[in-house]
């Protein structure tokens, strides 16, 4: 993600940003062992988020578990809320680009269906986030990255004479609409199949621009 777009982020509460350093760091370089050290470092916080709260989490906890050591973790974070902020930033960007990436040819301008699928299988991590106080602090980031990605998709096979700030609007609607449906999916049990909820979804995108 760039720096011209993480500065349109929603502001975050103080105790989900972690601190202003990150912003400052140089880009991390794509190596492999950098992925894997991240990777676990998220799986393990993860992990320990559906067994507490979050602010119960210690750092330590999270090192043992992912067998990662101190100084590595503190080259990466700042700490754990730091840590925390970046799971969410990298399961968002991979979500909400996920369409533009594989270059796709349907007229979806969001992959609700699979989106759909990992949070009805994530619903452990969905309630902690509830538990946290973080649930509505998430979804304001997500309306950013999902508002971003359908923007990009509009623009990709969307109707030639919209106008950007017509996109920008569009965009930022639709994707509060799909967070929307998304919680009351999840709050009702998810019934309805999650491929059901995408071409429910995909109907209110296309009836309004057709």
């Amino acid at each position: 993600m760039s720096q011209n777009e993480r500065a349109t982020l929603p502001q975050m509460p103080a105790k989900l940003r972690g601190s202003d350093m990150r912003s400052h760091k140089q880009p991390r370089k794509p190596d492999r062992r950098i992925c894997r050290t991240r990777g676990r470092l998220g799986d393990a916080l993860v992990a320990l988020m559906q067994a507490k709260p979050l602010d119960e989490v210690r750092v330590q906890e999270v090192l043992d578990r992912a067998r990662v050591g101190r100084s590595t973790f503190y080259l990466h974070y700042r700490d754990k809320d730091d840590l925390f902020l970046s799971v969410m930033e990298d399961g968002l960007e991979m979500w909400t680009t996920a369409l533009s990436r594989k270059q796709e040819k349907s007229r979806r301008v969001a992959s609700v269906a699979e989106f759909f699928t990992h949070a009805a299988s994530a619903r452990k991590f969905y309630r902690a986030l509830v538990d946290s106080g973080r649930i509505h602090a998430f979804f304001e980031l997500a309306q950013g990255y999902f508002a971003r990605g359908i923007a990009r998709r509009l623009k990709e096979m969307g109707p030639a004479n919209l106008v950007q700030a017509e996109v920008d609007a569009r965009s930022h609607a639709l994707a509060g609409n799909l967070l929307s449906l998304l919680r009351w999916w999840l709050d009702r049990g998810a019934k309805e199949s999650p491929k059901a909820m995408d071409e429910l979804f995909h109907r209110m995108v296309w009836n309004g621009l057709e």
